[in-house]
C-alpha cells in the first residue's frame, strides 16, 4: 500500500492541479445550469434532493458517466454511509448503510421491484442482488428508517435504482433513435461492454425502449500482481420498457428485465470445491401513475411487480474430503426465490390557513417463495426453503408554514407470517408478528438557503427464512446450524440531525453550492446475529463437535456516526467532498458489530473545457484501516481467530476520467482506474481489489424527428444531461 510518501505526493499533485486548472478556467464562464435532482425517495412526493429533510444522496446521468462501474459497488465508492460487499468471484452486490446489510435491512428496489435474494456463503451476501450498471439511469439512496414508508424491513434504509427509459435514449423532440457503448479495457485485466438501446414515441400517447448488454471481464490481477483466482464473469442482459398514456394525467409504464449472470467461484487449484455459477434474474413491472398540477386530492401511483432469481451452481471440482458436504463432480444445486408484491400510494393536498398539507397514504405487500435444492450437497440445509408474506400501510403528513417550517408526521403499520420446515426432520416452524413505526420530523428554514432539521423514526424488520429454518451441518470446521422459531423482529430507532445548504451565484454568476450533513444514533433492539451454541445448550446436541451456530437476538446494539456531502460547481469546474465516520457496538457484551465501514473521505475536481465539450474530473477516496481492536472478540471454541482475514489496512484510491463530444451525437471516454495500483482489500471483500486499469470507449446517441432527419442536438451535450431531473423538475412547481 502507499505510505505517506505516495499522499504527499498526491496532495502535491491534486494542488498542482487544482492551480492549473483555476489558471485555465479562471477567463471562463459557466455556461450550463444544472438542475437539481428531483427524488421521492425520502416521502414519496417529489422534492428536490437537496430540501430534503433526510439524509439523501443521488446519481443521476453525469455521475454515472464519470463513475463508469464495472460493477455495481463502484457507483457507491465515495457515498456517504454506504459501502458494499461482495466477492470477486461472485456476480452479485450485497449493500451496507450505516453498517446495517443483508436479509432485507437495506431495501434494494429495481423499478420499484425489491430484490430479496439471499444465500448463504462466505462471500455471497445474505442479501444480494444482480444488477449490469450499464442499465441505470438513475439512483437514489435515504439512509436510516426515515423512509419508514418506502417498504417494510428498512432499517438500514432504501437504494433504488432506475433502469434506462425513453428520455435517456431520446432528446426532446425527437421520435426515434438509438445509444449505446462500446469500450474495453486493461492493464489489471482484459475487459469489454457493449450496449444498445433503441427507443421511439410512436405517438404522444405511447413511447418504447429496448435495449441489451453485454459484459465480459476476465480474471484480473490485484496492484501487486497477484493473480485473483476465478475472478472474471460473464453478463448479458436485456431491457424492455413500454409507456402508454390513456388519458390525461395518466401514464402506465410496464417494464421487463431479463439478465444473466455467469461466473466461476473457488481457487485455482482443487484445495476445496469449485463452482461454475449461472444466475439469471427476472423482473417484470407494471405501474400506473396518475398526476394532474390541477388535481389536489389525486396524485396516485401504484405498482405491481414480480422477480424472481434462478441461480444454478455445478460444482467443477472438488477436494474428496469435502464431497460429502458439496456432493460429487456435476452436482448442481439451485438457489431460487420469487417475490411478487405490489405498492401503491396517493397523495392529497389542502390548505388550512396559511398552512400547505400533503396528505400521502398507501400500502405495500410482497411474498417470498424460497425453493433451494441441492441433490448432492448441503446448500438446502444452509439456505432452506419457506415462505414469507409481509404486508403494511402507512400515513404520512407533511406540512410547511410560509418558507421557514416544514413538518413531516407518518406512522407505519407492518405484519409479517414466515414458514418452512426443518431441514433434517421435516417439522414445521412458523412465526409472526406486527408493529406500528412512528416517525417525526421538524424542519426550520431560519434564513433562505438554509435548513436544519431533526427526525425520529422507527422501522420494523421480520426475520428472513434462512435466519429463523437454517439447519444442516457446516463443512470444516464441523459444526451444525440450528433453526430458531422464537426469532424476533429488528426494530431500528433513529434520532438524527441534520443541515442542508442551498445556494446560487454565491460567488459568481450562476454557481451552485450544495451541502448535506448529519449526525445520526440508530438504537437497533433484538438485533439478529448468528451467535455460538454450546454442545447440550439451546438444543446443540452433545454429539456435536464442541458447539453450534444458531441466529438469536440481541437485546440492544448501538449505531451511530457522522456523514457529509457537498458540491461546488460553477459551470466550468466543479468539486466534491464527502465522507462519513461510524461505530457501532453490541451493547450487552460490549463488541464492536462486524459491518460497521471504515472511516471514509473523498475528494472529487473536475473542469469542463473547450466550451464544455471536453469533462475531466479526478476523484480520490481515502478510506482508514480496519484494525483488529474494530471487531468482534474471537470465539475460544473455534481454532484461530475467525476475524483475522477480515483486518483491512488503509489505501488511497484515485480515479481519473476524461470525456470528449466528437459531435453532438458521438462521445469518446477515457478512464484510469487506480491510478496509484494500490494494493488493497475494501472492508468486506473476500480478496485484494484490482490494479490500474485503463478504460477507452465511445458512447453513441442519435435520434431523428417524425420525417426521419437526423436532428441536430443541442449547443452541447452538457445542456441535456440530467434528462430525468429535467423533466421531474417541470412537475415538481406545481
Amino acid at each position: 500500500m502507499a505510505g505517506t510518501t505516495t499522499r504527499a505526493a498526491l496532495l502535491g499533485s491534486v494542488s498542482a492541479l487544482t492551480i492549473l486548472t483555476s489558471a485555465v478556467l479562471s477567463s471562463a464562464s459557466a455556461q450550463t445550469t444544472y438542475l437539481d435532482a428531483i427524488t421521492i425517495i425520502a416521502t414519496k412526493t417529489e422534492e428536490y434532493a437537496i430540501d430534503a429533510l433526510a439524509p439523501v444522496s443521488t446519481l443521476r446521468t453525469e455521475q454515472l458517466q464519470q463513475i463508469n462501474a464495472t460493477r455495481i459497488g463502484d457507483l457507491f465508492q465515495g457515498m456517504p454511509g454506504v459501502t458494499t460487499s461482495s466477492s470477486a468471484q461472485e456476480g452479485s452486490t450485497s449493500i451496507n448503510i450505516r453498517g446495517l446489510q443483508d436479509w432485507g435491512r437495506v431495501n434494494v428496489v429495481v423499478d420499484g421491484a425489491r430484490q430479496n435474494y439471499a444465500r448463504i456463503g462466505h462471500t455471497s451476501g445474505a442479501g444480494s442482488f444482480f444488477l449490469d450498471p450499464e442499465l441505470i439511469g438513475g439512483v437514489d439512496v435515504v439512509r436510516g428508517p426515515t423512509s419508514n414508508i418506502f417498504g417494510s424491513g428498512a432499517i438500514g434504509g432504501v437504494v433504488s435504482f432506475r433502469t434506462k427509459d425513453v428520455e435517456d435514449i431520446l432528446r426532446p423532440g425527437q421520435t426515434w433513435g438509438f445509444a449505446g457503448t462500446l469500450a474495453g479495457a486493461g492493464g489489471s485485466s482484459f475487459n469489454t461492454l457493449a450496449s444498445f438501446f433503441a427507443a421511439s414515441r410512436m405517438n404522444p400517447n405511447a413511447e418504447y425502449v429496448i435495449g441489451a448488454t453485454y459484459r465480459h471481464n476476465d480474471p484480473y490481477k490485484s496492484g501487486n500482481g497477484t493473480f485473483i483466482p476465478n475472478s472474471g464473469q460473464d453478463a448479458a442482459s436485456i431491457l424492455a420498457k413500454a409507456t402508454f398514456r390513456p388519458a390525461d394525467g395518466h401514464a402506465i409504464k410496464i417494464s421487463g428485465i431479463i439478465q444473466d449472470n455467469q461466473f466461476t467461484s473457488g481457487p485455482a487449484v482443487s484445495s476445496g470445491i469449485v463452482r461454475d455459477w449461472d444466475a439469471v434474474t427476472s423482473t417484470l413491472t407494471a405501474n400506473w401513475r396518475y398526476s394532474k398540477p390541477e388535481d389536489r386530492l389525486y396524485d396516485f401511483s401504484g405498482t405491481l411487480y414480480w422477480n424472481r432469481v434462478d441461480n444454478t451452481s455445478t460444482t467443477l471440482a472438488v477436494n474428496p474430503g469435502y464431497a460429502g458436504f458439496y456432493g460429487p463432480l456435476g452436482n448442481q444445486a439451485y438457489y431460487l426465490i420469487d417475490t411478487i408484491g405490489f405498492d401503491a400510494n396517493n397523495t392529497s393536498r389542502f390548505d388550512t390557513g396559511a398552512i400547505r398539507h400533503a396528505l400521502t397514504y398507501g400500502g405495500d405487500f410482497f411474498n417470498d417463495d424460497v425453493a433451494n435444492r441441492d441433490p448432492g450437497g448441503f446448500g438446502a440445509g444452509y439456505n432452506p426453503k419457506g415462505t414469507r408474506q409481509i404486508f403494511g400501510g402507512f400515513v404520512q403528513l407533511k406540512s410547511n408554514y410560509s418558507t421557514w417550517l416544514e413538518t413531516i408526521t407518518a406512522i407505519r403499520y407492518d405484519n409479517y407470517h414466515l414458514e418452512g420446515n426443518h431441514y433434517i426432520t421435516n417439522a414445521l416452524i412458523s412465526t409472526e408478528g406486527d408493529r406500528l413505526s412512528p416517525k417525526f420530523t421538524l424542519g426550520i428554514t431560519p434564513i433562505t438557503g438554509f435548513q436544519v432539521y431533526a427526525t425520529y423514526a422507527e422501522g420494523y424488520r421480520a426475520p428472513a427464512v434462512t435466519e429463523t429454518i437454517v439447519s444442516g451441518t457446516h463443512p470444516i470446521p464441523n459444526f451444525p446450524f440450528l433453526p430458531n422459531p422464537t426469532l424476533r423482529p429488528e426494530v431500528g430507532k433513529t434520532a438524527e440531525i441534520g443541515f442542508n445548504i442551498k445556494q446560487d451565484n454565491l460567488w459568481a454568476a450562476g454557481d451552485k453550492l450544495r451541502i448535506k450533513a448529519n449526525y445520526f444514533e440508530n438504537n437497533v433492539d433484538d438485533f439478529i446475529d448468528p451467535v455460538v451454541v454450546l454442545a447440550g445448550a439451546n438444543g446443540c446436541p452433545i454429539a456435536a463437535p464442541f458447539f453450534c451456530q444458531q441466529y438469536q437476538n440481541t437485546p440492544r446494539a448501538r449505531i451511530n456516526g457522522f456523514e457529509f456531502e457537498s458540491t461546488y460547481d460553477r459551470g466550468n469546474w466543479f468539486a466534491t467532498v464527502s465522507g462519513h465516520a461510524i461505530r457501532g457496538r453490541d451493547l450487552t457484551h460490549g463488541d464492536p458489530l462486524n459491518n460497521i465501514p471504515p472511516d471514509m473521505v473523498a475528494l472529487t475536481f473536475g473542469a469542463r473545457l473547450m466550451d464544455q465539450r471536453l469533462v475531466v474530473a479526478m476523484r480520490w477516496a481515502a478510506y482508514a484501516a480496519k484494525k483488529r481492536i474494530d471487531l468482534p472478540a474471537d470465539d475460544p471454541l473455534a481454532p484461530g481467530d475467525e476475524w483475522a482475514s477480515f483486518v483491512t489496512g488503509s489505501y488511497n484510491l484515485v480515479n481519473l476520467y476524461a470525456s470528449y463530444d466528437v459531435n453532438p451525437g458521438l462521445q469518446a471516454f477515457l478512464q484510469i482506474q487506480n491510478l496509484l495500483n494500490e494494493e488493497y482489500k475494501v472492508y468486506n471483500y473476500e480478496f485484494a481489489s484490482p490494479g490500474i486499469t485503463v478504460w477507452a470507449g465511445i458512447r453513441y446517441r442519435f435520434g431523428a424527428d417524425a420525417n426521419g432527419n437526423v436532428q441536430a442536438m443541442l449547443d452541447s451535450q452538457n445542456s441535456t444531461r440530467n434528462l430525468r431531473a429535467n423533466a421531474d423538475a417541470t412537475r415538481a412547481t406545481r
